[in-house]
């Protein structure tokens, strides 16, 4: 049997790259986004202007104001999404987790207390400034609280289009587990248990 020519070879190999090169480039620009059915795509679906007027607010309250896939569809398969957090003074936004990112939490103004607990239950708390940065990684429990008498505000990034959130009082107490369990949990004893709960408006 004759073997190939060196040339023969060359063009061979040639031919197979260049197939892959045009099967892996995509002409097509749809595919560097995911559009909703029977959604016209312009300039507005890009642009999210939900967040117009929310920092000129000073909220009595903690107050979280989105732009994830829910509220704004192209972010979906983007891998990213956006919050405002406002705190008043004393303002606390209780200990929960990101099942599916890490969040990435910019102070732009005020003073925050924040914190996060790893797997090993050790807990790293920091007091920030305005210009600080504080990343609290994927799925770990992490809270921020403003113990200042004026408000503050900080801006956060995520690593998900859909972080998910996870409130961890609201998971232990007000999903219905059982009191007795819970009691035992807490090395308390079911009263104490049903106290708190009343306070998540559960009987």
């Amino acid at each position: 049997m004759n073997s190939p020519k060196p040339t023969s070879l060359l063009l061979f190999v040639l031919a197979l790259v260049t197939a892959k090169m045009v099967l892996a480039s995509d002409p097509d620009i749809l595919s560097d986004f995911i559009a909703p059915i029977n959604t016209t795509v312009d300039g507005t679906f890009f642009t999210f202007s939900g967040m117009r007027g929310v920092l000129s607010k000073f909220p009595q309250n903690f107050t979280l104001t989105k732009a994830t896939m829910t509220e704004f569809p192209a972010l979906n398969g983007q891998s990213v999404s956006y919050a405002v957090l406002q705190y008043p003074a004393g303002g606390l936004n209780p200990p929960h987790t990101h099942p599916r990112a890490a969040e990435l939490l910019f102070l732009v103004r005020g003073t925050l207390e924040v914190g996060l607990v790893d797997t090993k239950n050790v807990l790293y708390n920091q007091t920030l400034q305005v210009g600080d940065m504080f990343i609290f990684p994927k799925g770990l429990v992490h809270y921020q609280y403003n113990p200042a008498t004026t408000p503050a505000t900080a801006i956060s990034s995520f690593g998900s289009a859909n972080a998910g959130t996870v409130s961890v009082p609201l998971s232990v107490f007000a999903t219905g587990i059982d009191d007795g369990i819970l009691a035992k949990a807490f090395k308390t004893d079911i009263y104490t248990i049903q106290k708190i709960k009343s306070g998540f408006g559960m009987p």
